[in-house]
Order: C-alpha cells, then structure tokens, then sequence
C-alpha cells in the first residue's frame, strides 16, 4: 500500500510542478515517479509498523521543523559569511573533524539528520557508521553548536520522540 501512495504523492506533485497536461509529459510523469518509488522502497517502504496517523503525525512535525532549520541554515549562513569576510572570523576559522555518538535508531531519521548538518553551512557529514557521525566543521563555533544535540533533538522529536533522552 505504502509505495502506491508515495506513487501517487510523487506523480500530483510532478503535475503541479511541470504544468504539462499533454500525453509525452504526463506519460514521462508516470515513468519517473514508478522508477523513483521502486528506487526508494528500502528507505522509504522498511518500517511499516507504524500506522498512518503516525505518518500523518510525522509529517505534520516535519512542517514544524522545516522552519527551524531554515532559521539554523539562516544563522550558519551569516556565522560562515563572517569567517569568510573579515579578520577576525579567518582568525576564528580551525577546520576540524568531529566525532559524535547517536540515539537515533532508524536510518532514516539518522538519513534526514545527516542532510539537515550537511544543509548547514560550515558543515558537513562524512560518514556515518552505526551510531557514529564523523562531520567535518569550519570552526570552534559550528563545532559547539553541533555538539548541543540541537538539530539530533529536533529530528527525533519528528521521527522518534520514544528516544528522546530524558522520556
């Protein structure tokens, strides 16, 4: 059931976004969204013990959090601009790789966790192995703002709120 509605989900939003109605497009529609959800079905379609009202839940959540991490890639984005621009922020610039432990369990949310460090600017994500990330920072800065958990804590608050430390 699930990889027909993320079908579904992914042919709507090809419609809406390419605005061709005629039969080459709409058939290249189907074509690439069949391919995508078959190409996908191991993220997407693995853990299906969770009901749709958690889906929806999820989801509802992860709206929430689109606006935080704007908000974080907005703040990086200046912290990064300063670095790059003035004496004082290439004074500050100490490039180092940072280990840390997760208690996130499922790849995906480890998968949405990696992205959104990547998104940041300043960082990167490298590797993962298990439960250990090993992101690449530009400075102190990045480095102690990555370290809080705050972004780990976010994403598990959308996707795995029974790991959350303290619950």
């Amino acid at each position: 059931m699930y990889p027909v509605v993320i079908f579904f989900f992914l042919l709507i939003n090809w419609i809406v976004l390419s605005g061709k109605f005629d039969v080459f497009h709409l058939g290249l529609g189907v074509v690439s969204c069949l391919t995508i959800t078959w190409l996908s079905q191991d993220l997407l379609f693995k853990d299906r013990s969770k009901g749709g009202r958690t889906r929806l839940i999820e989801g509802w959540m992860f709206l929430k959090y689109v606006p935080w991490i704007t908000w974080e890639v907005v703040k990086a984005n200046l912290h990064v601009f300063k670095l790059a621009m003035t004496r004082r922020g290439y004074e500050e610039m100490a490039p180092r790789v940072v280990t840390f432990n997760t208690y996130l369990k499922t790849d995906f949310a480890k998968f949405v966790l990696a992205n959104s460090i990547t998104l940041t600017p300043g960082t990167i994500t490298m590797l993962i192995r298990g439960e250990v990330f090993h992101i690449h920072t530009m400075s102190q800065f990045l480095e102690d703002d990555l370290l809080t958990g705050a972004i780990e804590r976010k994403v598990a608050e959308v996707f795995e709120p029974e790991v959350l430390p303290g619950k």
